[in-house]
């Protein structure tokens, strides 16, 4: 028996705004709040332990320092990387410099609070396997 990815926790100052724009980056909805201030999303009619990972914001006053260790890759399931770019940008995601030279065929975006993330060129199916 192995492990799997249950959620991924990411600290922020705003999990109000970072919600809102994870939900649109990933299609997910709102699922949780908890009394600290944290915000759980999830995939609709799945939440919690479906297939794929929920995304819990969670309240954190202390300042980010240097490069995360860790980052989130997301590739489009309805359209090409340019058009995803696209709208990407339009959600808020701002292009990032980590030290690519641009040969790279990813591209590195920040959220509004600057977390790091790439998106990918392939194309993948969405979970349930239908566009």
């Amino acid at each position: 028996m192995a492990c799997r990815i249950s959620e991924l926790v990411l600290d922020c100052a705003d999990p109000e705004r970072l919600a809102v724009f994870w939900s649109g980056v990933l299609g997910y909805v709102e699922l949780n709040r908890e009394e600290d201030g944290s915000i759980e999303i999830g995939p609709p009619g799945t939440g919690f332990g479906g297939p794929q990972p929920t995304l819990v914001l969670s309240p954190s006053a202390e300042p980010r320092t240097g490069k995360l260790r860790l980052h989130i890759d997301v590739n489009a399931t309805d359209r090409d990387q340019d058009a995803e770019l696209e709208r990407l940008l339009a959600l808020g995601a701002v292009p990032a410099d980590v030290g690519q030279t641009g040969e790279e065929g990813w591209y590195v975006l920040a959220d509004p609070e600057g977390h790091e993330f790439c998106l990918l060129r392939r194309r993948v199916e969405p979970v349930g396997g239908t566009r």
